[in-house]
Order: structure tokens, then sequence, then C-alpha cells
């Protein structure tokens, strides 16, 4: 009886992992089908550079140096579904833009979301500005790093949002911005499920 039983949850178990694999062939094949982004072109990032961008990791890093030596570098990855309307882009993306001056080791830092609103058109807002002393103080939790950007004067929001526009971070970057991730993610994920079949197809 003991045999039986095993033979039993053997069968099911075979059973149970046919119809995982089913689903993930039917997913794989939806994804094949439907190749989200396969005809968009990333844009230009302007005068930035691609400093990382690992198939294994969600982020990316790109970094530019001005002629005047001012250094801009920004890291992102996705963040959670915006569900926005008719935007191209379900996730946003959540940016990390450090600017340092030559011969300083002080560094602005702003915290930012792009997203996708009606259309084609992106947007972002900034929801912090810190001022660090040096880029090791930045991990020191102790140091104040300033208000909430919502809570600056209007005038001053302002000017802080063309003061990066000016280096670069308009619309024509966070588009380039969001298909990338976009494009990355997906690629991602379709590896992740290629991944799991292949898995269940090898212990069959």
């Amino acid at each position: 009886m003991p045999r039986v039983t095993q033979i039993l949850r053997t069968a099911r178990k075979s059973i149970q992992d046919l119809d995982l694999l089913k689903i993930l062939e039917s997913e794989l094949n939806h994804e094949l089908s439907s190749m989200r982004y396969q005809d968009d072109k990333i844009g230009s990032f302007g005068d930035f550079v691609m400093e990382w961008d690992s198939p294994k990791s969600q982020d990316i890093v790109l970094r530019k140096k001005c002629s005047s030596g001012e250094e801009v570098a920004v890291s992102a990855l996705l963040g959670r579904e915006t569900f926005q309307g008719s935007g191209r882009f379900p996730m946003e993306a959540l940016m990390k833009i450090c600017v340092k001056k030559p011969g300083l080791s002080s560094i602005l830092q702003f915290d930012c979301v792009a997203s996708n609103r009606e259309g084609s058109e992106s947007d972002i807002e900034i929801q912090s500005a810190h001022y660090f002393p040096s880029s090791s103080s930045c991990l020191d939790s102790s140091i104040y790093r300033g208000p909430l950007f919502s809570d600056l004067d209007p005038t001053l929001q302002n000017e802080l949002r063309k003061y990066l526009a000016t280096r670069g971070i308009e619309e024509n970057f966070t588009n380039s911005l969001l298909l990338h991730l976009h494009k990355k993610e997906h690629g991602q994920y379709m590896g992740w499920l290629q991944k799991l079949k292949d898995m269940l197809v090898e212990h069959e």
C-alpha cells in the first residue's frame, strides 16, 4: 500500500508540473506574439553615456561630463505601475540624479520619478533635493538632507526643475529612459519564463 501511495503522489506531481508547463508555454507564446516595444526605437540620451546596463540587474546608470568639468550621473530602475490613462508605459521610473561640480567634494542629489502621461509625453517629478558634503556622507542618516521638495517655495521648485533641464534631464531624456527600462524589463521577464520552462522540461 505505501508503494501505491507513493506512485499516486508521483503521478499527481507530474500532472501538476505538466499543467504549469502548459501555462508557461502559453505565457511565453503570448509575449512572443505581442512583442511589446519591439518596433519602438530608443531615442537619444543626449550627451549621456550608458555606464551600467547589466542583463542581470534591473537598474541602469548613465553619466556625462560637461565641458565645464561638471559631472552628472543618473541611476534608474522601474517602480510601481501607474495606470495613468492611455500612457505608453505602465510603470514609472525611479531616478537618482547626482550633480558634482569640478574641484568640490560636495554632491547635489535629486530623487525623481519619471512617468508617462497621456499619449507619448513623459513627466518628471522631483520628490527631494539633497545636499551632501561628500559622496561618503550620502550613507550618513544623521545628516540634514533638506525638506520635502513639495514644501519648498514654488519659485524655488521651478528653478530647480530648470536646473535639471539645462543638464539634459528633460522630456526627450525621460521618454528614452522609460522605453529603455520597459524593453529591459520585458526581455528579463521573457528570459525568466524560459528558464522556468527549461527547468521543468529537464526534469520530465
